[in-house]
């Protein structure tokens, strides 16, 4: 049975009999192959090949044909789902950029409906790409960076607080085995095999901070910054700013690849910007100030600041000619610390949520552009969880994942493309920070949330977090019966 899948559509329209003929022509994607119907550059090569004249002439059956029948017409310029171009010996594979904001919930950006903060950069590339209305971390950072590198729950391979086991496959191996460089800056966190560790889990190079034992001093990540770069304690590093050294880095590494004969990348940038301590930025007054309290006053300066170094990368990638071929993602960690409270453009106050259960504490922001390849200005309210990033990135470089990684994610690459997808109905959680304390399991939709049974005050509860996002009513026991019997299935699937 042939497999046709829709991928988009192109409305073209040309003169037919002093009477203007529309065709929509249905992008498609046919046993593994994109057939790349681009409207006036493909109609264009149509006419070169059978003539202008001919098909000013022709019937609308004939049209059709000739459309149908030049779908294999190469077109210069043209690139297929994966920005590669049309008709080279080589697929390119497309560079991939993640980049995971630290402690900073949905609700501080402009493009999530944010009054509190500005985010150009950010808003730009939603408006110029796409953005999920329904990403969801871990509540914490280290159980959100242990899922999102290995695609698996965290009831699978979580040790405790700023651990990470080594055994596990993560993105940086899956890439690396199909001739991706892989580089990893910003905050780690992830402790086990001291200096090794980055490289342990599949990283070519690294600049790092925060590589030190949760326990030990680990010096400062702003003013002043403590980073180790591939095994090296960088020195020199008194009066700069650690989120700039970790920018210079990103755009020295991309300058080593703008050759057309590099090889692919994957950029991991976990970054240190949003988390405590609130201190002054460079571009806020109280910056060459010699003693500054730190206060929740200047998150609003780190946004700011965070948003301008991810525009420094993009700039870069504009530079080096990269972004046509890069993959840029961009989500947070969890959500934003609870001694800030946002604003939202229709007058909502939110409360940041980190470390909890509730919205406030795993919706986080998921804005993915891909220039020329992901159509601009799409929102997309598929649930999608921190497992699904390492399938996604697989799919995106062409990567087969190891059998015996055994992920829970689901790829979200066809929402991205545009193309038919099978997306999750439910999103599990498991969440416990360390061995001896409170376990949480749930499982949601985009509505309804249930608990497992546990010792905490929500276990067995239902609730309708789109109303209640707090979760301070649980619905009475004998509503949506369907509901509870559904994601109970879930937790009853993954134990």
């Amino acid at each position: 049975m042939n497999d046709w899948s829709t991928i988009g559509r192109v409305d073209i329209s040309t003169p037919h009999n002093g009477r203007e003929l529309k065709v929509h022509i249905y992008l498609a994607k046919f046993t593994g192959f994109v057939t790349n119907i681009a409207a006036d550059i493909k109609l264009t090569a149509i006419e070169e090949k059978f003539g202008a004249q001919k098909m000013k002439d022709m019937n609308r059956r004939e049209f059709v044909k000739l459309i149908a029948t030049s779908a294999t017409i190469p077109v210069a310029g043209c690139n297929n789902a994966f920005g590669r171009q049309q008709g080279s010996k080589t697929a390119k594979k497309p560079n991939i950029i993640l980049i995971m904001a630290d402690d900073l919930g949905y609700e501080c950006l402009g493009c999530y409906g944010s009054a509190s903060y500005k985010t150009p950069v950010l808003d730009e590339l939603a408006r110029t790409g796409m953005r999920f209305e329904h990403c969801y971390s871990q509540p914490l950072c280290t159980p959100s960076r242990v899922k999102i590198m290995t695609g698996k729950s965290n009831a699978r391979n979580y040790t405790k607080f700023g651990n990470f086991d080594f055994t596990q496959t993560t993105s940086a191996h899956v890439l690396k085995r199909t001739g991706y460089d892989t580089c990893i800056v910003g905050k780690w966190q992830l402790m086990g095999r001291g200096l090794e560790g980055p490289y342990d889990a599949g990283f070519d190079e690294y600049c790092l901070w925060h590589m030190e034992d949760v326990r030990a001093p680990k010096g400062s990540r702003f003013r002043d910054p403590k980073i180790i770069q591939n095994r090296k304690l960088l020195k020199g590093l008194e009066g700069k700013y650690g989120p700039d050294i970790f920018t210079d880095y990103i755009c020295g590494f991309l300058q080593r690849h703008k050759s057309e004969n590099s090889k692919p990348f994957f950029l991991y940038f976990p970054m240190a910007l949003t988390h405590a301590p609130f201190e002054p930025t460079p571009d806020s007054p109280e910056w060459n100030k010699t003693k500054v309290k730190n206060s929740p006053k200047f998150f609003i300066d780190m946004v700011a600041y965070m948003d301008k170094i991810i525009g420094r990368i993009v700039a870069k990638l504009d530079q080096l000619g990269l972004r046509e071929n890069t993959l840029l993602l961009f989500t947070g960690d969890n959500g934003t610390p609870r001694q800030i409270t946002s604003k939202t453009k229709d007058g909502r106050s939110i409360r940041g949520g980190k470390g909890l259960t509730t919205d406030a504490g795993t919706h986080v922001a998921l804005v993915a552009n891909f220039k020329g390849t992901i159509p601009p200005g799409r929102i997309c309210y598929d649930l999608v969880d921190f497992s699904d990033f390492l399938p996604t990135l697989a799919e995106a470089a062409g990567a087969s994942i190891p059998a015996e990684a055994k992920i829970d994610g689901r790829s979200f690459l066809p929402q991205l493309l545009g193309k038919k997808a099978s997306p999750r109905d439910s999103i599990f959680c498991w969440y416990r920070r360390n061995p001896r304390d409170t376990l949480f399991r749930f499982a949601r939709d985009r509505r309804f949330k249930l608990y497992d049974k546990g010792n905490h005050p929500r276990a067995g509860k239902l609730y309708d977090v789109k109303a209640d996002p707090l979760e301070k009513t649980p619905i009475e026991p004998g509503r949506y019966t369907d509901v509870r019997k559904r994601l109970r299935t879930v937790l009853n699937s993954t134990k």
